[in-house]
């Protein structure tokens, strides 16, 4: 006797999870312009590979005789698949099953989910879309007694973030450990208008606070993305899959192997004209950096992150022959290049990730400091400038910095650690020192201007004369600097740092130690 009374029943099984949370909340869900669970995860897969763990969980409903009449599947989909041709493990929220939240079954998936890709190895890609946590209030009334919140899958998603590349996509409106969720990602997105990501939603805003705020008003991508919690936002769920895909391939599937090397398809020794004229001879003006970074790297390469906050600080992975590297770049368009607190947290977050994954980085410097006023003394720029420079010196990975102009005051200090080799280059732009002469002339030459019979003179004599030791041939004569090098010859030295560095990357989990 065959067992296929059982497997005809557990295809019965599978087509009943397959209808998610029935037919009319999937019509309600996708009216609203999201694809189910389901779709998301036919669309960031390889065609085909999705192979799903713990595909029967649910709650059914039985007759007298014990035979399944009914079955609401599980409100989380997961399970391995290959992304890129590489094997990843996805996780995704059911809206349309309790809008995503909490019920018996969840708890232990994401658990069991967080630690497959911790000890598989593999990338954690999260589809958030609902509170994915401790579920509602009704859970008291169901359970006669109220919880303590414990989080049990925290612990497992802190380890995650030491090992494998953790990818969070929110595509609907996430509150509270949902919301966590993703931002304990090395990577986030939000689809624009579609999702919004708050600790907890307009109805206990209005409550607690008495602020009646929509969605959107209360979490929506304007905000995340301009402060940090949430990288990068996007116009559809299909753009978000695609910046996930494509954040992946810069590396490793753990931290314990090395990122992989893309098809060199670019020349080296290519040499831009226009870089020779890039740089402003008027050192106040401002210039773009963003096309001098990607006429640098690997044609086509750029991948940029968080473009919207932490703006003096740009962050991006990129290839050089071939080679992923994490580059840094300042944006003198962004209050001159001076770090806010953002910017240092940016930078912060930006090197132990590079650190994490084995990448080498390229910064690109032209910074006047750390900016100052009252505005910035508020926000701590101190406190998060000091850390990332913890951050920098306590990363091993290989380092190159070009600095195109300006290195001025201790958020210049970040440019490299000064304790062990470091490639680093300057272009005949390049200036540097304690302070920017514009703002020391007046303190170091006090008294000698304010005593002079024509200050203004006086003050324009002592700028001529200082400005003409500034020159960076100086510096190289002292070997205050290594090299200064034609602008147009920066992507071949780079290649060859990228060259260089690729032997020295160690695999391994990176340790940290205490920081300010």
């Amino acid at each position: 006797m065959s067992w296929q009374p059982e497997i005809d029943e557990l295809a019965h099984r599978r087509r009943l999870a397959a209808r998610m949370g029935g037919d009319s909340k999937v019509e309600r869900h996708k009216a609203a312009g999201k694809l189910t669970v389901r779709e998301r995860i036919d669309a960031l897969a390889d065609p085909g590979s999705f192979r799903e763990v713990g595909g029967l969980t649910g709650s059914g409903r039985y007759d007298s005789n014990g035979r399944l009449l009914d079955l609401v599947p599980s409100n989380l989909v997961m399970g391995r698949a290959q992304i890129g041709g590489r094997p990843a493990v996805l996780v995704g929220d059911d809206f349309t099953v309790r809008g995503g939240a909490n019920e018996g079954a969840v708890g232990d998936k994401l658990i069991h989910a967080e630690k497959m890709a911790h000890d598989l190895r593999l990338p954690m890609i999260r589809l958030v879309d609902g509170t994915g946590g401790g579920g509602s209030v009704r859970n008291i009334e169901i359970k006669g007694h109220t919880l303590i919140p414990a989080m049990k899958v925290w612990q497992h998603v802190v380890a995650n973030m030491s090992v494998v590349p953790v990818v969070s996509l929110a595509l609907g409106s996430v509150a509270g450990m949902g919301a966590a969720r993703v931002a304990a990602s090395h990577y986030s997105v939000m689809v624009r208008e579609t999702s919004q990501l708050f600790s907890e939603g307009p109805p206990s805003v209005v409550a607690r606070v008495g602020e009646a705020l929509s969605k959107n008003e209360l979490g929506g991508s304007q905000i995340h993305t301009r402060n940090g919690v949430v990288d990068d936002e996007v116009g559809t769920e299909q753009e978000a899959f695609a910046r996930a895909r494509r954040f992946l391939s810069y590396l490793p599937s753990s931290v314990f192997e090395l990122p992989p090397r893309g098809e060199p398809g670019d020349d080296p020794a290519r040499r831009d004209e226009w870089l020779l004229s890039a740089i402003p001879r008027d050192s106040r003006a401002d210039y773009k950096i963003r096309p001098i970074m990607q006429a640098l790297v690997d044609a086509e390469s750029c991948f940029e992150i968080g473009r919207h906050w932490g703006c003096a600080v740009i962050t991006a992975l990129a290839r050089l022959d071939g080679w992923p590297v994490a580059v840094i770049a300042s944006d003198p368009a962004f209050h001159g290049g001076s770090w806010d607190s953002d910017s240092a947290e940016k930078f912060t977050r930006f090197v132990d990730m590079a650190q994490a994954f084995h990448l080498p980085v390229v910064n690109l410097v032209d910074t006047a400091g750390f900016q100052v006023g009252l505005d910035a003394e508020k926000a701590g720029i101190m406190r998060y400038g000091v850390r990332a420079l913890s951050a920098l010196y306590q990363a091993t990975v290989p380092w190159c910095s070009v600095i195109l102009r300006r290195a001025y005051g201790v958020s210049a200090a970040a440019h490299q650690h000064m304790g062990r080799f470091n490639f680093r280059y300057a272009w005949p732009s390049a200036n540097w020192g304690a302070l920017p002469i514009e703002g020391g002339l007046d303190v170091a030459y006090k008294a000698e201007i304010e005593g002079a019979d024509d200050p203004v003179q006086k003050r324009a004599e002592i700028e001529l004369r200082v400005r003409s030791l500034t020159s960076p041939f100086r510096s190289a004569e002292a070997f205050v600097i290594e090299d200064i090098i034609d602008p147009r010859d920066t992507r071949a030295l780079l290649c060859e740092f990228a060259n260089l560095a690729a032997p020295l990357r160690e695999a391994g989990i990176s340790r940290f130690g205490i920081r300010p």
